[in-house]
């Protein structure tokens, strides 16, 4: 479970990063054009963001998740606070990049994010209010300038090309058995191609461990893989064929999964916008270098964090922005 827990916490905050950001200038902050250390990030604020996530993997795991550990030495406690340290980082270099293009709101979408925040806090209960410590203005702040990364990644990536092919997305659904040497795929292809032969049984029959179902799409796999199964057609079995030191037999349940196909081309379509956004974003990151400090770091503890439950901060967000579209 700690391999799960350790993907699911890095993915949540890598989307969060990949579109969005959160920041709040105050407490003498300014806005640096020149290379230099920019630093700070008010503690209130950025603990709407760690009661949050702290919330959200207590609700699911309980308060054991904070002692399990995450590589040899660190808790998962800690692994989750330097995940979300290092979010607050990409988000501030994201909001200090909309500075210097210029990306601002309307006054509509100002008034809309104040609706937003005066909901969200009004649902906070006592408990929540006590433990992450900011106000209804601090949660303003943070969806304004959440929004405004949204802008800028849109600004950014508005030329880029998006359009995937299906023949790229496409995904297949597929059962194969993989086996250790050439003979015994030959005598396994020799069974399975039998008219009326079940595959999932004989070959579960032949090398359990060896059997499995797979949605497969373009690139995932070995050239080798997708010479000889991307031919297929429903219902078809490959000859025995290498990849690597294995032999593979695979039969092609369906060539064609039109719903994981249009998903994976959403999902790549994503990838590509991401990927011309970090370009710029990563330039612009070297030349303004930002550390994320504060007591907040040092003394939060996750196992301490009371009665308080709110976990929807960005989820309001996508629900309200979305019907505002």
């Amino acid at each position: 479970f700690m391999r799960n827990w350790k993907k699911t916490a890095a993915a949540r905050l890598l989307v969060f990063a990949a579109v969005t950001g959160i920041l709040f200038f105050r407490n003498g902050f300014s806005i640096r054009k020149e290379t230099g250390d920019t630093s700070g990030f008010p503690d209130a604020q950025a603990m709407l963001i760690i009661t949050t996530e702290a919330n959200r993997y207590r609700t699911v795991y309980t308060d054991q998740i904070w002692q399990v550990q995450v590589g040899e030495e660190e808790s998962f406690q800690l692994y989750l606070l330097e995940q979300i340290r290092t979010f607050l980082k990409e988000v501030k270099t994201m909001n200090l990049l909309a500075d210097e293009r210029g990306i601002q709101l309307t006054g509509q979408e100002k008034e809309q994010l104040r609706q937003l925040s005066s909901e969200f806090y009004q649902s906070l209960t006592e408990a929540d209010r006590e433990c992450i410590g900011a106000s209804e203005e601090d949660v303003y702040a943070m969806y304004e300038a959440y929004h405004r990364a949204n802008r800028l990644v849109d600004e950014v990536t508005k030329n880029v090309d998006l359009e995937i092919s299906d023949s790229e997305a496409r995904v297949m659904k597929v059962q194969e058995l993989c086996l250790e040497t050439e003979e015994s795929a030959q005598e396994a292809f020799q069974q399975l191609s039998e008219e009326g032969t079940n595959f999932s049984s004989v070959a579960r029959a032949i090398r359990e461990e060896g059997y499995k179902e797979e949605s497969v799409g373009r690139g995932e796999r070995s050239a080798a893989y997708e010479t000889a199964v991307f031919s297929l057609e429903d219902g078809q079995l490959s000859q025995p064929f290498a990849d690597g030191d294995s032999w593979y037999l695979v039969k092609c349940e369906d060539s064609y999964d039109e719903d994981a196909t249009l998903e994976r081309k959403e999902r790549l379509a994503l990838q590509r916008k991401n990927q011309a956004f970090r370009r710029i974003y990563d330039t612009f990151a070297g030349e303004h270098p930002v550390e994320i400090q504060g007591s907040i770091w040092e003394n939060v503890d996750l196992t301490e964090m009371g009665q308080s439950t709110t976990v929807d901060f960005f989820e309001r967000y996508q629900e309200y922005m979305s019907q505002k579209k």
